[in-house]
C-alpha cells in the first residue's frame, strides 16, 4: 500500500501494473485476507506490526472492493479503471496539443501495433491505452512463468512502453500542476 502510493504519484504506468498483479494475487488466494496474510504479509518481517496491520486493513479494502464490484474472478477495480480513463484524457489532450508534436509521434509510430494488438483481441476490444497495458500485463506474466517471448513482440513491447513512459511523464506533470497546455499559455 505505500509502494501503491508511490508508485501512483511517481510512474502511474507502474502503479497500474502493480494494481493489477495485486488484484491477481488476491484472486489467486481465494480473496481470504487469511492466506493473504499467510503467503503475502507474513513475509515482511522486518516491518513494524503497526505497518503489516495497515497492510492488512488495505488487502481487506481491496478484496471488499472487488466483491462489491463483481470483479472476483477477472477484470479490473474501479480505481483502476479510473487511472486507464484518465490516460485516455490525458492521451487525448497531448495529441490535440500541436505543442506535444514529439509525443504524438512516439503516439502513431505506436499505434500500428495497438491497432495489430485491438484486432487479435476478439471480442475482448479494449481501449487504446488499455490495450497497451494490456500487452505489457500480458508479457509480465509470460516472464513471470518463464516462457520464450518473440523478437517481433519484444520489439513491440519495447515500443510500447517507449510510448507509456512518455504518457506516464506527462501524467506525472500533470498530476503535479506543472503541464502546461497551449491554450493554458494563451489564457495567461
Amino acid at each position: 500500500m505505500i509502494t501503491a502510493s508511490v508508485k501512483k504519484r511517481e510512474n502511474i504506468a507502474e502503479y497500474l501494473l502493480y494494481m493489477w498483479q495485486i488484484e491477481d494475487l488476491i484472486r489467486a488466494n481465494g480473496l481470504d485476507i487469511d492466506r493473504i496474510q499467510s503467503s503475502i504479509i507474513d513475509k515482511y518481517k522486518d516491518l513494524p506490526e503497526t505497518q503489516r496491520k495497515e497492510m492488512r486493513e488495505w488487502y481487506e479494502s481491496l478484496i471488499d472492493m472487488m466483491r462489491r464490484e463483481g470483479v472476483v474472478e477477472h477484470g479490473h477495480m474501479q480505481l483502476n479503471k479510473n487511472v486507464i480513463i484518465s490516460l485516455e484524457d490525458l492521451n487525448r489532450r497531448l495529441l490535440a496539443d500541436p505543442k506535444f508534436s514529439a509525443y504524438s509521434a512516439q503516439y502513431y509510430h505506436t499505434l500500428p501495433i495497438i491497432v495489430e494488438l485491438r484486432a487479435k483481441a476478439g471480442e475482448n476490444k479494449a481501449g487504446e491505452i488499455e490495450t497497451c497495458f494490456n500487452a505489457l500485463y500480458g508479457i509480465l506474466m509470460l516472464r513471470l512463468q518463464g516462457k520464450e517471448i518473440s523478437e517481433e513482440t519484444s520489439q513491440a513491447v519495447t515500443q510500447i512502453s517507449k510510448f507509456l513512459a512518455i504518457l506516464s511523464h506527462y501524467y506525472k506533470q500533470d498530476y503535479n500542476n506543472e503541464l502546461k497546455f497551449s491554450e493554458d499559455e494563451d489564457q495567461a
